[in-house]
């Protein structure tokens, strides 16, 4: 009977201890996943937390993207001339951010950087057009040389040469 009570331990200790093995597994490739993630969030950009934000529980973005108040935005870290941008936005189903409001980006409050947005000079219409053609709002911007236009969340606009590289903000529309 002493022998049967021995091996009836051993087994339950065996078990035991691939439970306990398993469990250690799982835990590291957890930890290692969660800290993976805490890694790459922080470097999609220079400006803004990619956080969820307040008033974003309406859309659903792809990785990489922040969704606020119904739209997705790409703020990059790369710097691009403004038909690079634009391209990257167009390859990507969405379009150089045209800005509707003061307030549109206010989670960015934080960014000193300046982002190339959808502005830019039409000599052909010899007036500011954002890319669908709509005319510029005078209240936003004061823009005076026939270029393209930098933006920074912190409210200031700078009218710059279209070949020179910056950041750049795609801002995607979800119906």
């Amino acid at each position: 009977m002493a022998a049967f009570q021995t091996t009836a331990w051993r087994l339950i200790s065996g078990v035991l201890g691939v439970i306990c093995l398993l469990l250690m597994a799982a835990l590291g490739i957890l930890l290692k996943n969660s800290f993976n993630k805490q890694n790459v969030q922080p470097t999609l950009s220079p400006g803004p937390s990619t956080d969820p934000l307040e008033g974003s529980d309406c859309c659903s973005c792809q990785e990489k993207w922040i969704g606020y108040q119904c739209n997705c935005y790409f703020i990059s870290n790369e710097s691009k001339t403004w038909k690079d941008s634009r391209n990257f936005c167009i390859s990507h189903n969405s379009s150089l951010l045209q800005v509707q409001n003061r307030n549109e980006l206010d989670f960015m409050n934080s960014s000193a950087h300046f982002y190339w947005i959808g502005l830019s000079f039409s000599e052909e219409h010899n007036a500011w057009l954002w890319e669908d053609n709509s005319t510029l709002s005078q209240d936003l911007f004061l823009v005076n040389t026939e270029n393209c236009v930098i933006y920074s969340p912190s409210r200031n606009s700078l009218d710059e040469d279209c070949g020179s590289r910056h950041l750049f903000i795609c801002k995607q529309h979800l119906s």
